[in-house]
């Protein structure tokens, strides 16, 4: 099977991926609590009386915030992102994911790739490739071109 070569504006989104992976858990947090707990907009005006034939729900609102955390369009997308790096950070060797702490995650993340070479004990073109397998890897997870 020939393999897709990856495009230039693929490559820098998977990177902004894999900068932004502690901001997406957050986001995908946000959405689940949003989903979970919506807005109550019952209507809590003591003039209005509710009588026996009043509109009830009779809804199962279990099974409607299933529904609604499955069919979510951008909480399955951030997901899908966050499960392909996490499957390919955990198949990293070691020297590897600190590569990625080191580059990534740090709350400094202005390093430049010398910098982080030298973290490493690499050269800088050999962490530089361990990035490129990395997004690679991910871009195949992903299933993106």
């Amino acid at each position: 099977m020939q393999e897709l070569k990856t495009t230039k504006s693929t490559f820098k989104k998977v990177e902004s991926e894999w900068f932004n992976y502690y901001r997406t858990l957050q986001e995908i947090k946000m959405l689940e609590d949003a989903i979970l707990y919506p807005y109550d907009d019952s209507n809590n005006d003591p003039t209005v009386v509710a009588g026996k034939n009043s509109v009830r729900d009779t809804t199962d609102p279990t099974a409607d915030k299933v529904i609604r955390l499955t069919k979510h369009k951008q909480l399955n997308y951030l997901r899908e992102i966050t499960s392909a790096i996490e499957t390919v950070y955990n198949a990293l060797p070691k020297d590897r994911k600190r590569l990625v702490h080191e580059r990534y995650w740090c709350k400094d993340n202005n390093k430049d790739w010398e910098y982080v070479a030298n973290q490493c004990y690499v050269s800088k073109r050999q962490a530089l490739r361990w990035r490129d397998e990395m997004v690679q890897a991910t871009v195949e997870v992903l299933g993106w071109r």
